[in-house]
This record gives structure tokens, sequence and C-alpha cells, in this order.
């Protein structure tokens, strides 16, 4: 099961501060820090270069290097290993992006350089100016840069060069290159375990009050045991068990120490009901998230748009987030569903940016899908509503195609309401007035029946929006009886 992080500023009760205002627990952290830093720092070299780790053998030399108790130690293997893991994930996920981006580069060099071979081998032909078909590329002039779009794109050409060498340049010098670890200053970590007392015998917290061990170096000076007042933390859902491993985690930050307790939390109560009595579909846009409701047999009930700004700062995106969240929650909470989204990942599209345009580049950087649901999941399943994620194969393209028009919902609205429908496993079929004009296998999928409509309407539509100007299907369907730049036209 998932664990979760509860953090808050260390408390300085008045009765504990000393002549310098400090508590005896922020003298010990200071001394003590200094020391874990150096023991974490020695543990993640030992990890970088020594391939065989013996975590006994390595205890034990931390115990009689440092002057610290095993307990101690283990809180240093276990930080020094939670480092070094995340900066190699890191380094893989780095030449992973790169390599993306080199190859999107390598697809548009290779696009572009095809098109301007065309284009100069359509006017080496003689009367070119009668072919039927045309220059895909045509050569024009920019009187105001006194510049042709062929040299433009030959300029642009030269740079992506420039950049695929880069790329490729880091690849290779990141797949050699040895990992380095930065270990901060002002720390301590001590881990717990479930068979020990309050979770965790060196650090032992009541709900109220701390007592943390001592290690063996600095008994001289603090004693056997140091105590405080830290209190508890205040949540609107509360899951933190009395029992249970707990572990503490004690850091410097914006100059004053705070305190973080790691923990499996208690189950809650289940608010929403088994997915087969219904359940509420919603449907990410920028700008907007369309939820629909469906009853046990899939028919719409209720359905919505709620507005959402995107591209904000870190804080008042959170904020926003958090807003739509809890809307989420108050009709999950009325109708005791629970809730189904897409199960989404922009990371591939967010390496091809550079070869994308402006507009599309900054709105999917300004995208906060991942934080969205994040925050959603944290917010639903802590008061006990259920999230699912589904597949996100053609549900714009389905709820367009049936359940727009049919109940008059917007795209996103229609989406969100084929996504609830997935989440319950009921089937989508083609509507008959489209099978009729297409050669539908029943042997095959449904999915292969809406990827074959799919690829006949992307020669024909180039915006969502189209779709509600079209007022009959046989033209799409059967484009011999129609042209597509007759329903350009129209849409």
């Amino acid at each position: 099961m998932a664990t979760i992080t509860y953090c808050k500023g260390l408390p300085t009760p008045a009765s504990e501060l000393n002549p310098l205002g400090k508590t005896q627990l922020e003298m010990f952290l200071a001394e003590y820090s200094y020391i874990f830093h150096q023991a974490v720092c020695e543990t993640a070299n030992h990890l970088l270069w020594d391939n065989e780790f013996n975590k006994s053998q390595w205890n034990t030399h931390l115990q009689q290097a440092y002057g610290i108790n095993k307990r101690h130690a283990n809180g240093v293997i276990a930080f020094s290993q939670g480092t070094v893991d995340a900066a190699k994930a890191n380094r893989q996920r780095h030449i992973k992006v790169l390599t993306a981006k080199a190859k999107s580069c390598e697809k548009w060099l290779k696009k572009a350089a095809r098109k301007l071979k065309n284009a100069s081998k359509f006017y080496r032909r003689k009367n070119w100016q009668n072919s039927q078909s045309g220059c895909q590329f045509p050569l024009s002039v920019s009187l105001q840069d006194r510049n042709t779009n062929w040299q433009n794109l030959r300029f642009q050409l030269h740079h992506k060069k420039r950049k695929l060498n880069h790329y490729q340049l880091q690849i290779k010098y990141l797949r050699v290159a040895p990992i380095r670890v930065t270990i901060p200053k002002g720390q301590a970590y001590v881990v717990g375990a479930k068979d020990e007392s309050f979770g965790n015998q060196t650090c032992q917290w009541n709900g109220q009050r701390i007592k943390i061990r001592v290690p063996y170096c600095l008994e001289g000076r603090f004693g056997k045991y140091v105590s405080s007042e830290i209190g508890g933390f205040r949540r609107r859902v509360n899951r933190l068990p009395a029992e249970g491993a707990k572990t503490w985690h004690f850091y410097r930050k914006d100059g004053r120490w705070c305190v973080a307790v790691q923990f499996t939390p208690k189950p809650v109560k289940q608010v929403s009901r088994p997915i087969h009595y219904g359940c509420i579909g919603i449907d990410l846009n920028p700008g907007s998230i369309g939820w629909a409701y469906i009853d046990p047999e899939g028919n719409l009930i209720h359905h919505g748009q709620i507005p959402i700004q995107i591209g904000l700062p870190p804080g008042k995106q959170d904020a926003a987030i958090r807003h739509v969240g809890f809307l989420l929650l108050n009709m999950a909470i009325l109708y005791k569903c629970p809730i189904i989204c897409e199960e989404l990942d922009f990371s591939c599209k967010k390496n091809q940016l550079r070869e994308k345009k402006r507009k599309y580049a900054r709105m999917l950087s300004a995208w906060a899908y991942s934080r969205f649901y994040e925050l959603l999941t944290a917010i639903l399943e802590n008061r006990g509503i259920e999230v699912r994620q589904v597949n996100p194969a053609y549900t714009s393209l389905i709820g367009l195609v049936k359940y727009a028009r049919m109940y008059g919902l917007a795209s996103d609205e229609a989406a969100a309401l084929a996504i609830a429908r997935r989440g319950m496993r009921l089937g989508e079929k083609l509507p008959d007035s489209i099978t009729a004009y297409l050669s539908v296998n029943d042997s095959k999928h449904v999915w292969s029946h809406w990827n074959q409509l799919n690829n006949k309407l992307k020669r024909f539509i180039r915006s969502r929006h189209a779709y509600y100007g079209i007022s009959n299907w046989e033209f799409l369907a059967n484009p011999q009886q129609g042209s597509g730049r007759a329903l350009k036209t129209s849409a």
C-alpha cells in the first residue's frame, strides 16, 4: 500500500527555549545533522562506486566510524539508497527524453528535406505551369524580409541538424558520465518498523511529545534522550494511525527546522458505491472539465462543465485544481459513485514541442494533467471516493459521433459520457447510419471499427468543432457523394 507523508514546522515552546532562543531538540538536530551528512556522503559514494553492497557490514562500519547506533545507521543507509536510486532514475529519464527529442528532430528533418526535394523536382519539369497536381511547397518571396520560403527552410534545416548533433553528443556523454549526487545539509532521517513501540524505536511519538534516542557520540552533551513538545499533525482527514511503522525526517527549510512523518495510512470508510450502480466520467481539457453522471444502464442523468484556468504559477495552479477537486468531490458524495478518468501520458508529445507550432507548444507546456489527477486522487481517496482510470482510445470520437447530437452535449461532456460508460465496461458500437457506408468486419474488435472511421474522418475534418456543422454523415462515410472542400466550407 502507498505511504503518506505529513509535514509541519517544528514548534518551539517557550518553556523549552534556552538563552540562545533554541530548544534542546534544535540544538541536538544541528549537531547530529553534521554527522548525518558526513555518513550519508560516504555511503552514497560507496553505493555509486561499489557494485557489491553488503548492508550489514556497512552498518557496522558506520557505527564504528561515526559513533552512532544501529537504528541511526539504518536511517543513513536508507536515505543514501533513496538518493542514489533517484539520481540513477533521473539519469535514465534524461537519456530517454533526449532520445525522444532526437527522434522527433530526425523525423522533422526527413520530412522537411523531402518537401524541399519534391518542390525542387517539380520546378525542374518542363511546362510545370500546366501541371494538374501542383506543388506541395510552392516557391514564394517575402517582400518584407526579402527572402524566399526555400531559403528559410534551408536555414531551419541547418540549425535543426546542429540541434540534432547536440542531442546526440549529450546522449553519448550521459551514457558514460559518472552519476553525481548532491546531499543537502541540515537533515536527519530515522527509519521505523511496525513491530516496534510507537512505530519507531529511536523516535517515539505519543501524539504530542517526541522522544529521540541520542547517538553514542553525542551522549556526553545531550544525555541519552532528547524530548520536545511537537504536537500533532492537523489535517481535515487525518489518516495517521496510532500503530504501524513511522519514519521520521527532520530538515531545515527557510531558516527553521521542519519535521515529517511517513506512514502507511489507515483505511477510510468507503463512501462511493460499486461502479455498477453508476459513475461520473470526467474529461480534462484546456479551460474546462466536462463531467457526466450515468445510471446503472449507462444512460445520461446529469452533465455539466467546470471552468479551470491553466498556465498559472504553481501555487495558484494547485489552488485552482483543489477547487475543482472539491467540486467533483461534492458531486461524487451526492451521487455516492466513483469517478472515472482517462489514463493519459503527454511526455511523448512534450518531447516534440520544438517541432510544433508556438500556440500548441505553449498550451501543452502549461498543461497540468498529471498534477491535476495527483491532487484529485489525493482529495477523493482520503474521503472514501474511488477513482479509476480507463484507456482513452477513441473516447472523444465516440462522444462526438454518438452522444453529442443525441443529448445536445459539448465535446468534453460527450467524451466524459463515453469515459463513464467505458468505466462500467459497456460496449460502444458504431451507429447503424455509419456502418451502412463502411466495410465493417464483425469478427474484429469494435475498436478496429472506430479506428477505420477515425482514419476516414481525418481526411475531411481538421477541427473538432467541424463535427457540429455536418448535416448528414453520409457525405463523410461515402466521399463519392460529396467533396471534402464542400464539407469544410459548410462547417
